[in-house]
């Protein structure tokens, strides 16, 4: 296994529980430098980033905090800028600009991710920043009304202890497709809620199912975890957001 494999298998989220120490300047630009390279449709970089070290300003971003906060942002607004500029039309908004734009943004950011860990700084991804009322984070970060949303945040950090196991992950026929999609077994589907129950694994997102009653983490997930009603209508405070921002239908 070379280094470049080596950092990606040792990936892993610090949920929280960051220390007091800060990442480097120099070395959160060498992650900033590494994560524009990433792959992006027709060389447009249809994204933006935005640098926050206030550990406050991530707390009411998110609900987490680390030494540096990276929000990425599907953002159209260079490009129209740009093209009102020369004198150029472009069509910024709709469904199809979004999805190429999220997936541009969300190719930096996970290189982002790569690059910060192969210097030995730990990370986080959340999307808390679409909880509660998304407005918040146009207002505490001044982003502009139209053609932009902030897609995912990544935090940035040193654990305060060192996590006492690293998460698993599947990687077998219910995940990787190998000449056309195959539809899981009833013999494939037992297996794998077996996997989810194997506490050698750490698939989960809790160790404490079965002291809750459950037969299965399984159980556990579409009851509680999913099965919980939400505390807002994410959905359509969502689909309305997108829609203000010029990212609905068509």
């Amino acid at each position: 296994m070379n280094d470049t494999l080596k950092t990606i298998h040792s990936l892993r989220s610090i949920h929280g529980n960051f220390s007091d120490r800060a990442v480097p300047d120099e070395e959160l630009q060498t992650i900033l430098q590494a994560c524009v390279r990433a792959a992006n449709a027709s060389a447009r970089q249809s994204y933006s980033i935005v640098v926050i070290d206030d550990r406050e300003m991530m707390k009411q971003l998110c609900g987490y905090a680390g030494s540096r906060g990276l929000l990425f942002c599907v953002d159209y607004t260079r490009l129209v800028a740009q093209a009102n500029h020369l004198g150029h039309p472009f069509k910024a908004g709709g469904t199809t600009a979004f999805v190429t734009g999220s997936i541009d943004t969300i190719l930096a950011a996970q290189t982002a991710a790569i690059a910060a860990k192969s210097l030995g700084i730990d990370s986080l991804f959340t999307n808390g920043i679409h909880r509660g009322d998304i407005q918040r984070v146009y207002r505490l970060l001044g982003l502009p009304e139209k053609y932009c949303f902030p897609l995912i945040m990544l935090i940035l950090g040193y654990p305060a202890e060192e996590p006492s196991f690293q998460k698993g992950r599947l990687s077998g026929p219910a995940i990787i497709h190998y000449g056309q999609y195959h539809s899981l077994t009833p013999d494939e589907l037992a297996a794998l809620v077996q996997e989810y129950d194997d506490p050698e694994r750490h698939l989960g997102l809790t160790e404490a199912w079965r002291e809750k009653g459950f037969a299965h983490y399984l159980d556990w997930f579409y009851t509680t975890w999913v099965g919980a009603p939400p505390k807002t209508d994410a959905k359509s405070q969502l689909a309305e957001i997108l829609e203000q921002r010029g990212f609905g239908y068509p």
